[in-house]
């Protein structure tokens, strides 16, 4: 059984005892922390708090017990119901909210479910406020509203045709287009939100021959919810008979966005965020922001417009944080996650359909031609399992010293970028390992460089 609490909310497993797992009792204590922090910074805003739910089977549970335990805050509830994410995130700042919360584990498999936590900007808590979440629900540090001033509930089940209607509002989302190139769609929605609101996606953008795999929103996930290539057979075997222009996988909350290829191949989930930015920049030349796991490939493609890339802490905030600073056209992680200000600050699967659409109409190339033209680069990812007690900052110390000679970066970690590829090392936040992230030109190449790496780290445990 697993409790974990970070910048990312309050993330476990269903069932067990109070402290160890997502129960009722640590779900009321971590909202009421959420909601005390909120009501401290509520002067002037409203006392509104979304709350969005993907389609978990254990959702119906945790929305009960938050929606509830906001209500005895003395905060009103506006319930969007199965929503995505980015859905929920454009609601909070369409309903003028106090914050939002969304009820997901993202790709966790189906025994787990969590709360996100949201600020009046419809965007992920920095780290210094979660960290006050995480506080004051360790120290029972809240108060509950009397019964005169007990929050309201109100149902609001609207806002997949307002998210939508933004998408296509969007300068460089051009639905005739899409609609003339009469593109033929593959979906695989992982039996949750995405079963919902993709198909009305794709009919608002003029897409009308689509097939939905697993597109029934209860729960009961066909497969790892990781849209990773093994999980994948199914779409890619269909995909890979032909008929099909391209394929779009999510993850049961629909923010993070994988692409298949014509012929049924893998386009690579850290190159969606890499075509959209191309697309982007085409046209709104500026920066661009990825975290420091995250594909070259973005840094080379904005270089060759001309323009700044910056690289970012892991972490969703990190990402949006260090966007904002260098006014970034666009950004995101390599896991699928595109952020396109423009629309909004949040991983969006739906955004990132609508500018690949566009870009694959307006340029009349197929997906694997679209592939070809960027920096071909391939990762490598290993782990290093530490005994408890390891002086994990002292290790990367030695390792930062060690290859002082290179590029360094050590926002997150320690990131050892050489000519023509890099290694990244970053500690857990929730178990004694370090993860080994490598890139280079070939997948041996990768392996090899993080191998030699992770020997130096051998030599100093």
């Amino acid at each position: 059984m697993t409790l974990i609490k970070s910048i990312s909310g309050f993330r476990g497993t269903i069932g067990g005892a109070p402290g160890n797992t997502l129960n009722p009792l640590d779900i009321t204590k971590s909202v009421s922390a959420y909601a005390t922090l909120r009501l401290r910074q509520s002067a002037g805003l409203s006392k509104k708090i979304v709350v969005g739910r993907d389609a978990r089977i254990s959702g119906s549970m945790l929305n009960h017990c938050v929606c509830g335990t906001l209500m005895g805050m003395g905060l009103d509830v506006v319930d969007i119901g199965l929503a995505t994410t980015p859905t929920t995130e454009i609601a909070v700042t369409e309903e003028k909210a106090l914050g939002g919360i969304i009820l997901t584990a993202s790709h966790n498999p189906r025994q787990w479910n969590a709360l996100k936590f949201l600020n009046e900007k419809g965007e992920f808590l920095p780290p210094a406020e979660a960290s006050e979440v995480v506080r004051i629900a360790d120290a029972e540090d809240f108060i509950y509203a009397d019964v005169d001033n007990l929050g309201h509930y109100e149902s609001k089940p609207i806002y997949d045709e307002i998210h939508i209607q933004k998408i296509l509002d969007l300068d460089l989302v051009d639905a005739e287009a899409i609609k003339k190139a009469n593109f033929r769609v593959c979906l695989d929605t992982i039996n949750s939100v995405g079963g919902i609101v993709l198909p009305k996606l794709l009919r608002a953008l003029g897409v009308e021959n689509y097939t939905v795999l697993n597109g029934t929103p209860d729960g009961q996930f066909a497969h790892n919810p990781e849209p990773l290539r093994q999980h994948l057979d199914g779409i890619c075997s269909l995909m890979a008979q032909g008929g099909y222009d391209i394929g779009f996988v999510c993850d049961p909350d629909v923010d993070r966005l994988a692409f298949i290829q014509e012929d049924g191949e893998m386009y690579g989930e850290e190159y969606t965020l890499v075509t959209c930015a191309d697309w982007v920049l085409k046209h709104t030349p500026g920066a661009t922001v990825s975290n420091l796991s995250s594909t070259r490939a973005l840094r080379d493609v904005t270089e060759n417009y001309g323009c700044t890339y910056a690289p970012a802490a892991v972490g969703e905030i990190n990402v949006v944080l260090k966007m904002k600073e260098t006014g970034a056209v666009i950004g995101g992680e390599g896991n699928g996650g595109v952020i396109y200000p423009a629309s909004h600050y949040g991983r969006d699967t739906l955004v990132g359909i609508a500018l690949m659409l566009t870009y694959m109409a307006k340029s009349g190339k197929k997906t694997s031609e679209l592939r070809k033209s960027y920096p071909p680069y391939f990762m490598a990812k290993n782990r290093i399992d530490l005994q408890p007690g390891t002086d994990i900052d002292g290790l990367l110390a030695a390792i930062k010293e060690k290859y002082a000679s290179e590029h360094i970066t050590d926002i997150d970690g320690v990131k050892i970028d050489f000519a023509d590829s890099w290694v990244h090392l970053r500690k857990s936040n929730t178990e004694p390992i370090i993860r080994v992230y490598s890139e280079a030109h070939t997948s041996e190449e990768a392996e090899q460089i993080a191998q030699a790496v992770m020997a130096e780290v051998h030599k100093f445990l």
